[in-house]
């Protein structure tokens, strides 16, 4: 059995030796193997650091950051949302039920700006039908006692030789008198409601679409004042509205300063409310009713290092990392313990030392290397 075995595998080599020596010229492929994968590409180590050739963090636009070691100040991140300036904002109420009805210039639509005193839409009454023809019951016979006393007062003036004087002045107020309460009740049967701009500004929300039927108190318009908007936050911990030092708000990238106005002195949902204002436009961006993050810095400080939010990442054991450039071509992952900053920016608190080269951007795709 082995000697059949020895002969098919001698007989193999014969036939390649075979092969190859009959093969054309060019066409002789030698004693290649498998092709090597390149070792000069993107990979992560057995250790867990990345290697990262220069133009591969070139490409992806790789930027560190040397870390510096301060007293950073104790911040308290806040849930919040964005308020109009009840100074500079309005809303618009129906006073009584009624069909709406559109204004000289029409219904204004979402973002247009409207001046104070600007008629937006009108509200005809809605009465009902009994109520209504006892009104134009009472002012047929208004009418009719209006002309006889008119009749009376003429004839009165024919005679004013013969009258006494009072008698011609009770003709006349009671002409007077009649006349006074057919107005108004013919005014209360073609009333409406005139919708007026309380403030200047724009047209933030609209409920209104021509021949809608309104309650009364029913919103109608808001009307804000996008250069004068303000933030309210909620602190569930009373000391911290005790101890504000200076307060910002992260749009996107960008860090708004915020001034502290004041803090309410009743609860609402088990916190005290905190209203901040920002100077100039820097609020424009945003929109009323809109849930932002306020971040609240107090007066006491703790050692830490300010890294950007961006350099924050979690591993797959969903431990808090950062990055760090041991080497030129190296990345190596620090487990790091945060706290809130600015929004902007963190603190790291430990884990990290100063000095150290912190990846800052793409940060995310060295974390993705495997």
């Amino acid at each position: 059995m082995k000697l059949s075995v020895l002969i098919a595998a001698l007989a193999l080599v014969s036939a390649s030796a075979s092969w190859n020596a009959f093969a054309g010229e060019g066409h002789d492929h030698g004693d290649q193997g498998p092709a090597v994968a390149g070792g000069n590409g993107p990979q992560r180590q057995a250790d867990g650091s990345v290697f990262l050739p220069k133009p591969a963090q070139r490409q992806i636009g790789v930027r560190t950051l040397i870390t510096e070691t301060g007293e950073l100040p104790r911040t308290t991140a806040l849930a919040g949302k964005v308020v109009m300036d009840p100074n500079a904002g309005g809303k618009v109420q129906a006073m009584m039920a009624g069909r709406l009805e559109a204004g000289p210039h029409g219904l204004p639509s979402v973002g247009q700006t409207v001046k104070k005193g600007d008629v937006l839409a009108h509200v005809i009454p809605s009465i009902d039908q009994i109520e209504r023809s006892n009104q134009l019951a009472q002012l047929a016979e208004l009418q009719a006692a209006r002309a006889l006393a008119e009749k009376r007062l003429a004839r009165l003036k024919e005679l004013a030789d013969t009258v006494p004087r009072k008698e011609i002045e009770s003709a006349e107020s009671e002409v007077a008198s009649l006349a006074a309460r057919s107005r108004a009740i013919g005014g209360g049967l073609n009333a409406r409601d005139v919708l007026t701009a309380p403030v200047s500004g724009v047209i933030a929300s609209s409920n209104a679409v021509s021949g809608q039927v309104v309650d009364a108190r029913e919103l109608v318009f808001e009307i804000v004042d996008p250069k004068r908007l303000r933030i309210e936050a909620l602190a569930y911990d009373p000391e911290v509205a005790a101890d504000v030092a200076s307060a910002t708000l992260a749009v996107g990238e960008q860090r708004i300063p915020l001034t502290f106005i004041g803090a309410a002195r009743s609860l609402r949902e088990q916190a005290l409310p905190l209203a901040f204002t920002a100077d100039g436009d820097a609020l424009t961006r945003l929109a009323v009713g809109q849930p932002v993050e306020v971040y609240v810095q107090t007066r006491s400080t703790q050692q830490g290092v300010s890294v950007p939010a961006a350099s924050v990442l979690k591993n797959p054991a969903n431990q808090t990392i950062v990055w760090v450039k041991t080497a030129p071509e190296r990345f190596e992952s620090r487990t790091v313990t945060i706290a809130p900053l600015d929004g902007v920016n963190v603190a790291v608190t430990s884990g990290l030392e100063a000095g150290e080269r912190v990846a800052t951007r793409a940060a995310t795709l060295i974390n993705q290397i495997r």
